[in-house]
């Protein structure tokens, strides 16, 4: 079996046991330590510490409130009130102010209408801090729903917000193409949910390839693009492909995970790029925990030594 469908397997298969109500209960209860990892603690204060130790180096912060799915109205308006919070924390700060978040946090599987209203509160506020608020993209039958709320947002005429593209799904470089009218600002990712066959890509090849078509069509559209990525050879084809074109620092950024790959920040940043680490916080860590640990084999070891010390 090839390394590319071990690697989708391995993944498959982890995303798929960390459902299961034991492993849930034996990660929660002992695995918080690995958790750190990956998420900067449970509340907004310790966030804001990780925040100014990064920006010592250069490195500026994308802060996310964990949290996703909600099933009521009241969660919902909560998560709300708990980002405003994040946002009116982050007025009175010296650096670039970023905020990242989830859709299905305010509400999309109830009432789009919901997430619309919520949204709009969240961003006239940004707009007095001169924050940016960028939607994650989540699973692929939420992604639909995800576009139309922006499309809403954008044509109400909020520009502090942005748009995530999944390179893995099949549909996205039709979901740029219709996307380009509104001039969006783009993260580019390769994708970290379970996703059938009929509608992403299984081969690892073909969604590196597909990551690089569209982040090339997104910048060649003018288009501020982020580079979410890890991976050496995307960022070094970036680096080769934009320096060609006689691309500048200001037209795009590189975006990595808060614990992973931290020299590569370090070294990217003293280039001159831009470079955002994405730092979640919060008690609800569990399911972005799952995503980081299929994402790499490698990461188990840490689960284990993380378990056996409790």
């Amino acid at each position: 079996m090839r390394a590319m469908d071990l690697n989708q397997s391995y993944r498959s298969l982890v995303l798929a046991v960390a459902q299961h109500p034991s492993v849930k209960h034996l990660m929660l209860t002992r695995g918080k330590g690995f958790s750190r990892r990956f998420v900067a603690g449970d509340t907004l204060e310790e966030a804001l510490q990780v925040v100014e130790a990064l920006e010592a180096d250069k490195i500026h912060a994308i802060l996310d409130l964990l949290g996703e799915m909600v099933t009521s109205e009241e969660q919902s308006r909560q998560f709300q009130a708990e980002i405003l919070r994040l946002i009116q924390a982050l007025a009175a700060k010296p650096y670039p102010r970023y905020v990242a978040l989830k859709l299905t946090q305010l509400g999309l599987d109830l009432d789009e209408a919901l997430a619309v209203e919520l949204m709009q509160g969240l961003l006239e506020e940004a707009r007095k801090t001169e924050c940016f608020v960028r939607i994650d993209m989540e699973d692929s039958p939420r992604v639909d729903a995800t576009l139309r709320v922006y499309r809403r947002l954008r044509e109400a005429g909020y520009t502090n917000t942005g748009i995530v593209l999944q390179s893995y799904l099949k549909r996205t470089e039709r979901d740029l193409e219709a996307l380009l009218p509104l001039k969006p600002a783009v993260r580019i990712v390769k994708g970290a949910y379970k996703e059938p066959p009929e509608v992403a890509f299984q081969d690892k090849r073909l969604i590196d390839g597909q990551y690089l078509v569209l982040a090339k069509k997104a910048l060649e559209n003018g288009l501020y693009t982020a580079i979410a990525s890890h991976d050496p050879h995307i960022i070094g084809e970036m680096k080769r492909w934009t320096t060609e074109r006689g691309l500048t620092p200001e037209q795009f950024e590189f975006q990595l995970l808060y614990g992973v790959r931290r020299d590569e920040q370090k070294r990217l940043a003293a280039e001159g790029y831009t470079v955002r680490a994405y730092i979640p916080y919060g008690t609800d860590w569990y399911p972005y925990l799952s995503r980081r640990i299929a994402e790499r084999p490698e990461n188990l070891m840490f689960v284990a030594r993380s378990l056996v010390q409790g």
